[in-house]
């Protein structure tokens, strides 16, 4: 793992599929440490318990469902959340927050976004001082330079998406965190650039028919 902000840690990268690559992070902190997304790599496991383990880990949508979510709950006595239309995919361990509603809890804005997929959802947190924003594959940023909505053809509701991104455009984080990316990294720092013109961008594309697959 690695330190990419004083409180936030990032696994090391996985290839499910050519060209794509993600990647889970750690959110240490005092009231327990918040693992988002999720990663099959044993070694980080080890690392994770040397930061102080894992007391609460967040799925974005169902892509990250795998056995490894019962080894992390037996390991670290995780409570695991993800949204209730997918908690039934959870067949390793079991759903200790199948949620559906926006809300905030414990520090964490859990804002449900379909679209993507039906439980698809992203979360707004605070780390360091700083305001992160976990979109899962709900939007990430191309190896091109350009934002794009997660839509796969068949797989996803266009219509959904675009309104899920609505919601997002409302948001004013600092940087954004998605789960799957392409190019160098999944922590994209927005800098002077306005957030609703990076959704609007992704926005446009997808009401196009462009996608990124």
């Amino acid at each position: 793992m690695e330190r990419v902000a004083p409180d936030l840690w990032v696994t090391e990268t996985e290839n499910p599929a050519p060209g794509l690559t993600t990647r889970a992070y750690l959110w240490t902190r005092p009231a327990g440490n918040v693992l988002f997304y999720n990663t099959t790599l044993t070694t980080e496991y080890d690392r994770m318990a040397e930061l102080g383990g894992v007391a609460d880990q967040y799925l974005s949508h169902q892509d990250e469902i795998t056995s490894s979510l019962a080894t992390i709950k037996e390991r670290f006595g995780t409570r695991l959340h993800i949204h209730e239309s997918e908690a039934p995919l959870v067949t390793s361990t079991g759903v200790d927050d199948p949620f559906t509603e926006r809300h905030s809890a414990d520090g964490i804005e859990v804002i449900p976004t379909p679209g993507h997929t039906p439980g698809s959802t992203c979360y707004l947190v605070t780390i360091s001082g700083r305001r992160y924003l976990f979109t899962g594959d709900t939007i990430i940023l191309g190896a091109d330079g350009q934002w794009w909505a997660g839509y796969i053809e068949g797989y996803s509701d266009r219509d959904s998406l675009a309104a899920a991104l609505d919601v997002l455009a409302e948001l004013t984080p600092d940087a954004v965190v998605s789960s799957a990316f392409l190019g160098g990294s999944g922590v994209t720092e927005l800098g002077d650039r306005p957030w609703p013109d990076c959704v609007a961008e992704a926005r446009k594309a997808l009401l196009e028919g462009r996608s990124l697959a």
